[in-house]
């Protein structure tokens, strides 16, 4: 029984999703070199929202947000040159860091992400 016990509490702390609330700063890699992003999530239950911001490309809504343990996915809109594009993030979180990959839609472009957070 005592197991039992153990093992309910460990799946409870498994299941449950990750805290992202707050401010993460991202770095990643790109075409034209280095770029960051600034992420603040606000979360409730498994739903994700906020927004993001770039010196490149300005502000975005984050839309479509889910969080299912350390399992993150959300989309923004981005206006590059006067094209509205969407960008699909995926990622895993961790206590102080998350890793995101970002698509953009109807291309073969990936950026990886490495966020931490700052508040």
């Amino acid at each position: 029984m005592k197991w039992l016990l153990v093992l309910i509490a460990a799946f409870a702390l498994t299941a449950s999703a990750a805290d992202i609330s707050g401010t993460w700063k991202a770095t990643a890699e790109g075409p034209q070199g280095s770029m960051e992003r600034t992420f603040v999530f606000k979360v409730d239950g498994n739903k994700v929202t906020g927004e993001t911001q770039s010196q490149m490309l300005g502000k975005s809504t984050i839309n479509d947000g889910k969080i299912d343990g350390d399992n993150l996915s959300f989309s923004i809109t981005v206006n590059l040159g006067g094209n509205e594009m969407k960008v699909n993030y995926t990622g895993k979180v961790g206590a102080t860091e998350m890793k995101l990959k970002a698509e953009i839609t109807g291309s073969d472009q990936t950026i990886e992400w490495t966020a931490k957070k700052t508040q």
